[in-house]
């Protein structure tokens, strides 16, 4: 189980911040966000399981619920009893299923961030993941991977950083994980649903929504869905960045995060 604490650099005994990444499952997602939520929080960054190249075969029966048991198996690790959790679009799903596990521990959450995720998968977003799975299964892997790029970030975004991007999907080629993993993880979130238990566990928590209007996977009416659903929260619509804002805007985004939950520790 691989995770990683960043301390506070400003206060020893800072409230933990839990990022956890979208279908990708790597902690490096959020490295955009580390200094700048290390001046007033611990961040604990993890890789989800079963998501690199050595990773061992994920149960054939695997749902959300499997990611977020992962991750309280880490704060039980570390005896982190309260954090507040930041998830982008699959992330954010486990954010709210952790939330239902945790009622039954000594573990709460502070807030709960859900970065352009939903309620219920649209039909839009059910067809971009099932064109990606016909790539996987039907092309290849290379296939699966150079196609991300359009689904994640605006296309001015990717003219000027398409070096780098082939970098990133350079080195996803070389540690892509088995393909039944990556199957078995879209399947579990595209079975998701917010239900009232879901409901009921964040009834109590602080919520937060983030969506950019340009998002070209996740429709950003998903977060004003989800937003209804669950009944209270605060809502950001950003104008530009698309689904991965967090590293095309992460600037404006990290700015956001800021003022939602620092303003709570102050």
């Amino acid at each position: 189980m691989s995770y990683q604490i960043f301390p506070c650099i400003t206060q020893q005994d800072a409230e933990i911040v839990v990022l956890s990444s979208g279908l990708g499952g790597h902690a490096s997602f959020w490295q955009p966000q580390i200094e700048t939520l290390t001046q007033y929080f611990q961040v604990l960054v993890y890789d989800q399981e079963g998501c690199h190249a050595d990773s061992e075969a994920l149960p054939s029966v695997y749902s959300m619920k499997n990611m977020a048991k992962q991750v309280l198996e880490i704060l039980q690790q570390q005896q982190i009893k309260q954090c507040h959790f930041i998830g982008h679009a699959l992330g954010a799903v486990i954010g709210a299923e952790l939330a239902v596990l945790v009622q039954n521990t000594d573990i709460s959450l502070t807030s709960l961030t859900f970065i352009n995720a939903w309620d219920a998968l649209d039909p839009h977003t059910q067809k971009c993941f099932q064109a990606r799975i016909t790539l996987l299964e039907n092309v290849g892997v290379e296939a699966y991977i150079r196609v991300q790029a359009l689904f994640l970030y605006p296309p001015a975004y990717i003219s000027k950083h398409i070096q780098k991007i082939q970098e990133i999907e350079n080195s996803g080629f070389k540690d892509f994980p088995p393909i039944n993993n990556v199957l078995l993880r879209l399947n579990a979130l595209m079975n998701f649903k917010i239900l009232p238990e879901h409901i009921a566990a964040l009834a109590k928590t602080d919520v937060y929504y983030i969506a950019n209007k340009d998002d070209f996977l996740v429709p950003y009416q998903k977060s004003i869905d989800l937003k209804k659903a669950l009944g209270h929260g605060v809502l950001t619509l950003l104008e530009t960045g698309a689904h991965a804002s967090s590293v095309t805007e992460s600037k404006t985004v990290n700015q956001i995060l800021i003022q939602n939950l620092v303003e709570e520790v102050l």
